[in-house]
């Protein structure tokens, strides 16, 4: 493997830390890695952690409007998870091949395919909004919400699925500069879209000041107008030349071959999270069988283990940054070396984290309810599915650099074998059968987690992927 070669002007680490926040211009493809590794992978992290730190805000005040708008929100969260699929898988493709044009020194394509992933993303968000705001108490009926849930929440559906374009674009604009190394203007675009996203989500939810009383509408309000002053703010950078990558007005057309190799890439990278996503659907499915308690409970417990995993996502995306910049640089040992240094930062970290939750897992959820019952489930909830934390962590660094290499078709395969060939079954296995209810389908959710990240690990080890052309 190629060693890290000394960089010709030392660093130290507070002066790397200021430099990643301002926005570095280093060459990932030359030097120390872990230089590279921290300038790409603080902001990244930041990012998502902000992204985190909302959805614990939200859930905290959407939790004091009852047990029905958390399982309205538990479910809406569960059906946008398809979406989410899309905008992540195309988001793949979009910085496989804006890291891996940037590798090759050639930023001209690099912009132009910034530019067909805009438009993949407007082009996809149509009809999702469309099927979102006609379908929305259907939806959540078919999702196993009560009669109660659907009156509660389909209001707060319908808001969330019709601002969906800001959803997309948010994801794809963000893959663009974090494939082209911008990791520091992704952050800022992330901050800004959440920090409005979390002064607004009190003010129209409670009523507070002069902003009126939405309730739980005032959530979806609050997150649209946070997203949308976020997607304003990332073509302001992409058009206005202040990024890495700089989009023309010449280069905003459809270039077929272009977007024809971005929606080769991005098709198995769709199918791979929608694989992923709608495997967490049926585990929702399960869950609710068990009540309105038991799925809050679930809820709760999910979004503190994304407060965790989101950071976590972080530097797993630096890993695939990595990957496609050396690829295209012609150092495929280089760009196999970041992800293990990535995956034993990345066990760190989140093996860190577990302990915290495992030990105070009922203190955290009672922040959260008061239900005795809701406490009970999501504890068990956060408890069992931190036990594979560490196995995670590397599973999540192997699967982004996969994805980095534009190899999109080994994880979906993987994701497939693993979350819905064997974890739906297992879960319902121990749910009914065994008689272990909701505790059945968290332990599911960890045994089978743990098996796709070895699984994933293993296939790394085997190298096919520095072959991957896009």
């Amino acid at each position: 493997m190629e060693a890290s070669q000394p960089s010709a002007h030392p660093h130290g680490f507070w002066a790397s830390v200021r430099e990643s926040l301002r926005g570095s211009h280093h060459d990932y493809t030359e030097g120390k890695l872990d230089r590279a590794i921290l300038l790409l992978a603080i902001p990244m992290i930041l990012e998502m952690a902000m992204e985190s730190l909302f959805g614990v805000v939200d859930a905290f005040f959407v939790s004091s409007l009852g047990t029905e708008a958390v399982a309205a929100v538990a479910l809406t969260e569960s059906l946008l998870s398809i979406l989410f699929g899309v905008a992540i898988g195309l988001s793949m493709a979009a910085t496989a091949m804006v890291a891996r044009r940037i590798g090759e020194k050639d930023p001209a394509g690099a912009s132009v395919a910034a530019a067909q992933a805009v438009y993949a993303g407007i082009f996809c968000s149509l009809p999702v909004a469309a099927i979102g705001v006609v379908f929305a108490p259907d939806l959540l009926a078919l999702m196993g919400g009560e009669a109660a849930v659907v009156a509660t929440g389909q209001n707060f559906t319908r808001t969330i699925f019709g601002t969906c374009v800001f959803i997309f674009l948010l994801f794809l604009n963000n893959a663009i500069f974090r494939g082209a190394g911008d990791a520091a203007i992704a952050m800022r675009v992330l901050w800004l879209a959440n920090i409005i996203n979390i002064v607004l989500n009190p003010c129209l939810i409670l009523g507070l000041g002069p902003f009126p009383k939405l309730g739980l509408l005032g959530s979806a309000v609050a997150s649209s107008i946070g997203r949308g002053t976020g997607v304003a703010f990332q073509f302001w950078v992409l058009f206005g030349g202040i990024s890495r990558i700089k989009v023309s007005w010449q280069q905003m057309r459809v270039q077929w071959d272009v977007m024809w190799r971005l929606l080769r890439v991005s098709g198995t990278g769709i199918l791979q999270v929608l694989i992923t996503t709608t495997s967490w659907i049926g585990v929702v499915r399960l869950v609710s069988s068990f009540g309105s308690t038991a799925l809050a409970g679930y809820m709760i417990a999910i979004r503190l283990i994304i407060f965790a995993i989101l950071p976590a996502w972080g530097l797993s995306n630096a890993a695939a940054t990595l990957v496609g910049q050396n690829l295209g640089a012609g150092k495929p040992d280089r760009a196999e070396q970041s992800v293990y240094r990535a995956g034993i930062y990345n066990m760190v970290f989140l093996g860190s984290l577990a302990v915290g939750f495992i030990v105070f897992a009922e203190p955290l959820l009672r922040i959260f309810s008061h239900d005795p019952q809701v406490i009970l489930q999501g504890s068990k909830c956060l408890r069992y599915i931190c036990y594979g934390y560490g196995f995670y962590a590397w599973g999540m660094v192997t699967v982004q650099a996969f994805n980095g290499a534009g190899d999109t078709m080994t994880p979906t395969i993987i994701n497939l074998a693993c979350q819905w060939v064997f974890q739906i079954p297992f879960a319902w296995a121990l749910a009914y059968p065994a008689g272990l209810g909701a505790t059945g389908v968290y332990l599911a959710i960890t045994v089978a987690e743990s098996i796709l990240a070895v699984v994933g690990f293993w296939a790394f080890r085997r190298g096919g992927w520095k072959l991957k052309k896009i």
